[in-house]
């Protein structure tokens, strides 16, 4: 079967890889679609992402769909139920999974990740074999298609609960990359009043439009007439210190900003004095939990999420789609497709 297998920075390789089998409480599942993710395109471009650093060739990928080929799991497992992967297995015993917060489990094992060694091998191969309790059949109606937009949904509700109630509430979000825009799904999902996006590029201030944005800014031109004098919520999806900044300045005294992208490795600046003297409340936001299931039920209830699947390429183009995925200016989310 194909993978796509990364070597080291800027060594992405399809190869032939061996058919996994399924153990007791694993689930063979056949891959359709695979969702190009930020981090997928910062193991190719810098060999790793954040602090989790490549130390050995790596099969990428997070967010897959796919059809249960056999299963040794729960009932309504059955071989050709479609499904969506949840790709994080937490260890359930250490202090932060007794806590209800299994996102940020101290050992969890996550698809496609360099967070550990050995690594864990990730989704984007023609089959995979995950814990039974991972996989989501898609509801009623849901195309595989929108379902690959599962995880990346998932983390933007996570980030929008973690910056607290934004019901009636003017939102803003620096970065519309493909999970600024479904930050910005989120938020309204939510109740937020408005929604605030700023980025430079207008391809994807037009996607993030797309999801819902009520106005968009351009990142670089002080004098647009959209900037916000202020917000009540900020979420930094952008992964620069310059969308951080931008969060801390224009929320409101006693607001809340959420760091949601991924900064460079590192120390990275920030205006700390205006955490102190607005008391901004500064939150973190890695990954999701139960969101999954959240993410399932609103994709299948709004059929716009389409437009933000801006390409479909085969998985023997693995490196042209990872070229398109990061041309912002061409592309929102572009998936792999595996299918025969």
């Amino acid at each position: 079967m194909l993978g796509c297998v990364i070597h080291g920075q800027g060594d992405l390789r399809v190869e032939e890889l061996a058919s996994p089998v399924p153990g007791p409480g694993e689930v063979l599942v056949a891959v359709r679609y695979g969702g190009v993710c930020g981090s997928d395109l910062h193991y190719w471009r810098h060999g790793g992402v954040g602090d989790f650093r490549l130390k050995e060739p790596m099969v990428l990928g997070h967010e897959v769909v796919g059809t249960v080929l056999t299963s040794d799991g729960p009932s309504g497992r059955l071989p050709g139920t479609a499904v969506a992967v949840h790709p994080g297995t937490p260890c359930g015993v250490c202090p932060e999974c007794a806590d209800g917060r299994r996102n940020v489990c101290r050992d969890t094992r996550y698809l496609g990740s360099a967070a550990r060694t050995p690594h864990v091998q990730g989704g984007f191969a023609a089959e995979i074999v995950v814990p039974a309790e991972q996989v989501r059949a898609l509801p009623p109606g849901l195309d595989p298609r929108r379902a690959a937009l599962a995880e990346p949904l998932s983390v933007a509700l996570h980030a929008v609960r973690r910056a607290g109630p934004v019901a009636g509430r003017h939102v803003l979000v620096t970065g519309a990359g493909p999970i600024g825009c479904l930050v910005v799904a989120a938020a309204k999902a939510a109740g937020a009043a408005r929604v605030t996006v700023t980025d430079l590029l207008p391809a994807a201030l037009g996607y993030a439009r797309t999801a819902g944005a009520d106005t968009v800014v351009r990142a670089d031109d002080p004098g647009d007439p959209g900037w916000p004098s202020e917000a009540d919520v900020a979420v930094e999806a952008s992964g620069v210190a310059a969308g951080l900044d931008t969060c801390l300045r224009l929320v409101r005294r006693g607001g809340v900003v959420v760091q949601l992208g991924m900064l460079p490795p590192g120390q990275s600046p920030f205006a700390g004095n205006l955490v102190v003297s607005r008391e901004i409340e500064l939150r973190g936001a890695f990954r999701f939990d139960t969101e999954f299931d959240d993410a399932l039920a609103l994709l299948a209830a709004e059929p716009a999420f389409d437009g933000l699947v801006s390409a479909v390429v085969p998985v023997r183009q693995a490196e042209s789609a990872f070229a398109l995925a990061a041309d912002r200016g061409r592309s929102c989310k572009v998936l792999l497709d595996f299918g025969g």
